[in-house]
C-alpha cells in the first residue's frame, strides 16, 4: 500500500516538475501565462454571449499575454465597437487589437 502511494506521489512530482519547465508556445510563454490568457478569452466570449448586440459565433477571440485580438465579421460598425468595448472592459485585459471586418 505504501509503495503504491509513493509511486503515485513520485509520478505526480515528476509530472509537475516536467510541466513547469515546458513552454506552451514558440515564444516561450509560461504555462501560467497561457492559462491566464485562456481565462481572459473565456471571459470576453462570455460577455459577447450575454450581449444582444454582439454575435459570439461570428467574432473570434484570441489572447496573448493579456492582449485580446478580435477577428471575424460584424453586421455593423456598432457591433464592432461594442465587441471592442466589452473586451476592453474585461478585468485583466491589457490591450485590444480589433481586426473585425464589418459586412453590410
Amino acid at each position: 500500500m505504501k509503495s503504491r502511494q509513493f509511486l503515485i506521489a513520485a509520478m505526480t512530482a515528476s509530472a509537475l516538475l516536467a510541466g513547469a519547465g515546458c513552454a506552451v508556445v514558440r515564444d516561450q510563454q509560461s504555462v501560467g501565462s497561457y492559462v491566464d490568457d485562456a481565462t481572459l478569452t473565456t471571459r470576453v466570449k462570455a460577455k459577447f454571449a450575454e450581449d444582444k448586440t454582439v454575435s459570439a459565433m461570428a467574432i473570434s477571440v484570441e489572447t496573448l499575454k493579456g492582449v485580446v485580438q478580435l477577428s471575424g465579421f460584424a453586421k455593423s460598425s456598432e457591433e464592432k465597437a461594442m465587441a471592442e468595448r466589452l473586451a476592453r472592459n474585461t478585468s485583466g485585459v491589457t490591450g485590444v487589437r480589433n481586426d473585425i471586418i464589418v459586412r453590410s
